[in-house]
């Protein structure tokens, strides 16, 4: 596996090592101590599937707040998705900067999301499967989001939005997510550390 990192801290695009011969390829697609070696650490809890019916539908942007940030490695297996990410960690030195990259079937990327960074993707073709390996389980009461089409963040996304959920258009814009991280900082100071 080969990490390269992305301008967002601790985020990185992996690509991977395939050995090759007449039958195709082989390729280790996770590996701990891999990860590790790269200063990244990840226990599998969960590994969820994406499926995608119309060429333009957007999820995003999403994260999770502690106790249950969680950290993801994203893979698109049929189709292609731009992909998205922003920084939220306020004590991170790459504070809202973002990265954006196309995974596709083809290309075989996976992209290394930590914990407290927001992460979207619009599909660019029908019928796209995008597979998640998670680090935390999946509680409903610590996920949170702010708005794909935040003006601060100004995101370019390549195409119209053909699908989005109702959930996702009633995200928070960034000016709320940041009063409501400065309101957590007087209750829980771990909301707003640097999870990397």
């Amino acid at each position: 596996m080969v990490f390269t990192e992305t301008p967002v801290k601790g985020a990185y695009v992996i690509d991977l090592e395939p050995h090759t011969d007449n039958r195709g390829f082989f390729a280790r697609v996770f590996c701990v101590r891999e990860l590790a070696i790269n200063g990244l650490k990840m226990s599998i809890v969960q590994t969820n599937l994406s499926f995608n019916r119309k060429k333009g539908t957007l999820r995003g942007l999403h994260y999770s707040v502690p106790p249950a940030a969680e950290a993801k490695l994203v893979r698109c297996i049929k189709g292609g998705i731009y992909d998205v990410i922003v920084d939220i960690r306020r004590n991170s030195p790459t504070f809202l900067r973002q990265f954006a990259i196309e995974l596709t079937a083809k290309n075989r990327k996976a992209l290394y999301v930590p914990e407290m960074v927001a992460h979207g993707f619009q599909t660019l073709a029908d019928d796209v499967e995008v597979y998640y390996q998670m680090g935390e389980f999946y509680i409903s009461e610590v996920q949170r989001g702010i708005r794909y089409d935040d003006p601060e963040l100004n995101i370019t996304w390549p195409l119209a939005v053909s699908e989005i959920s109702e959930k996702d258009l009633q995200l928070p814009f960034l000016a709320e997510y940041l009063e409501e991280a400065a309101r957590a900082r007087e209750f829980h100071p771990s909301f707003l550390h640097d999870h990397s």
